[in-house]
This record gives structure tokens, C-alpha cells and sequence, in this order.
């Protein structure tokens, strides 16, 4: 046994390390976003000016990027959980959305540049992206879309402040509390010591999404209150947010006849990508 012990307080010491380390990076890693200045070349490596702005309310930071002139009419983009803005950088960069519409694509708060590392209900992100969309408003049609956590934010705004949004569009939305997974493995990764092992942004979706299980319950008693087209398009495949999601809306908004669904076929979660062109192809209609 005494033979055995520094080979035993080695594996000790490097084990101690190893965590030490991890726990360091934890708290700096993993942040996915992208810096500005790398993100100006990558559009004006495409001939494309890109720009930011950043507005600070409710004490907090609410970081964003946009593309196209001011006096054309507004997709505004909401990222899920994680991410950032560059999540759109994909539809900003497309020539013909770039032609009939200036984009808009906001760093969620919590996420990217906007007050990194801070988890905020849905009401309080609703109330701060809703203060974006006053702050930007051009006169022209705004059009909001939102993707996975964003749909819930994007259904908020549209119940919110109806006189400001001209269409709404649900994309693989988790709007419904009732078809939500319970995942109770979320409980002690939101606590400590557990809390501070769950890298960078990872840290700041999981304690999101377990506080929006529960604020999903708010949209319930507002979808009258919607007075703009809004669309859900759901992938029938989708391992993360169930196509339940969109049904639920559609039943939400069975008495409004400016409520549609499009389920695509063998789709999963990351349609924003993998269906682009079908969702830029929609998009493009907002403007005709």
C-alpha cells in the first residue's frame, strides 16, 4: 500500500488540476459569439456593411446587428437557447432579403454582447427587446421571427404591442407549457456546485429554460390580444421541441383567421439552416 501512494497522491494531484482547470474555463469558455470587428470583415469580405448598436435599459445591455437601409420595411431575428445573433448571419447575408428588407438580429439578453452570463425571464427579455423595437422603428412594417426560445419572445412582443407588428413568425417555437419536457436533470445543474461546472453560455440557457417552463404560461391569456398574421412552421421531426408546439398555437388562434401552420415534412429543430431557403422564400413573401 505505502508503495502504492505517490502514485495514488499523482493521480490525486493531477485530478485536482484537471478540475481546477475546467472550473476556470468554465467560467470564460464557451460563450458562442462572435466579435464584432470579425464579424464586419465576414460581411465586408461579401461588399456588405454591417453594423451595431447597443442599448442599455432595465439594467441591462441589449447588443444587436443590423444590415440594410432605414427606409425599408424590418425582419427582426430572435435567437433560441444558446446563441447569439449571428444565428441569422445567414439570412443577413442573403441578396434578395438584403433587397426588400433592412434585418435586424438582437444578442438575446443573457446571450452574445447583451449582458453575457445573466438569465432573464420572459417578460423581462419581452420588455427589453420591446423597447428595441421603438427605439428602431421606422414607420415601415416590422416583422418579427423568432427561433426555438425566441418563439415564445416573439409571441410575447406581438401580444404585447400589436400596433408595432405587422407579422409574426413562429419557427420550431417551444410556446407550449403543457408539451414542455419536464427534465429534471436541470434542477441541480441551476444550483451550486454544479451550477458553476456548466460552461459559459450553457449556464445561462439552462437556468432560461427552466424559468420559462414556467413563464410559457403567461402567453396563454394573450394570444386574443394578437392582431397581426403570425405563422408557425414546425419540422414533424423535431427531437427538441415537438411539432405539439405549433398545433398548440394554431389552437390558440383557431378564431383568428390570420393564424396559419406549415408543418415541413422530415424536418428537424435547425430549419433556420437545413429548410433556409424554404423560410427565406416565406420571408420574402412578408414584403408583396
Amino acid at each position: 500500500m505505502k508503495s502504492n501512494s505517490p502514485v495514488r497522491n499523482r493521480i490525486l494531484q493531477i485530478t485536482g488540476i484537471l478540475i481546477i482547470a475546467y472550473s476556470t474555463w468554465a467560467q470564460v469558455g464557451m460563450k458562442m459569439r462572435i466579435e464584432d470587428r470579425e464579424a464586419i470583415q465576414k460581411f465586408g469580405d461579401e461588399g456588405i456593411s454591417l453594423s451595431f448598436r447597443n442599448l442599455y435599459l432595465m439594467q441591462a445591455n441589449l447588443h444587436y446587428a443590423l444590415v440594410g437601409s432605414d427606409t425599408l420595411p424590418t425582419l427582426c431575428f430572435i435567437h433560441g437557447s444558446p446563441g447569439s445573433w449571428d444565428a441569422f448571419s445567414n439570412f443577413m447575408l442573403d441578396s434578395l432579403l438584403r433587397s426588400r428588407f433592412r434585418m435586424i438580429s438582437v444578442d438575446r439578453p443573457g446571450f452574445g454582447f447583451s449582458s453575457f452570463g445573466i438569465a432573464y425571464t420572459l417578460p423581462e427579455q419581452g420588455e427589453i427587446i420591446g423597447n428595441l423595437l421603438k427605439v428602431e422603428s421606422n414607420g415601415k412594417p416590422l416583422h418579427l421571427i423568432g427561433h426555438s426560445i425566441g418563439g415564445p419572445i416573439v409571441v410575447w412582443l406581438a401580444q404585447r404591442s400589436p400596433e408595432l407588428i405587422s407579422s409574426t413568425t413562429v419557427v420550431a417555437g417551444s410556446i407550449s407549457p403543457i408539451h414542455e419536457p419536464r427534465e429534471r436533470w436541470r434542477i441541480p445543474l441551476d444550483n451550486f456546485p454544479l451550477k458553476y461546472l456548466v460552461p459559459g453560455a450553457l449556464r445561462t440557457s439552462n437556468s432560461e429554460i427552466l424559468s420559462f417552463k414556467t413563464d410559457l404560461f403567461i402567453l396563454d391569456t394573450g394570444y386574443s390580444h394578437i392582431t397581426a398574421p403570425i405563422t408557425f412552421i414546425h419540422g414533424d421531426k423535431d427531437p427538441l421541441v415537438t411539432v405539439e408546439n405549433a398545433y398548440y398555437g394554431m389552437r390558440k388562434m383557431e378564431n383568428f383567421d390570420g393564424a396559419s401552420i406549415i408543418i415541413l415534412e422530415e424536418a428537424n429543430h435547425f430549419i433556420p439552416w437545413n429548410r433556409f431557403e424554404f423560410i427565406r422564400d416565406f420571408l420574402l413573401k412578408r414584403d408583396s
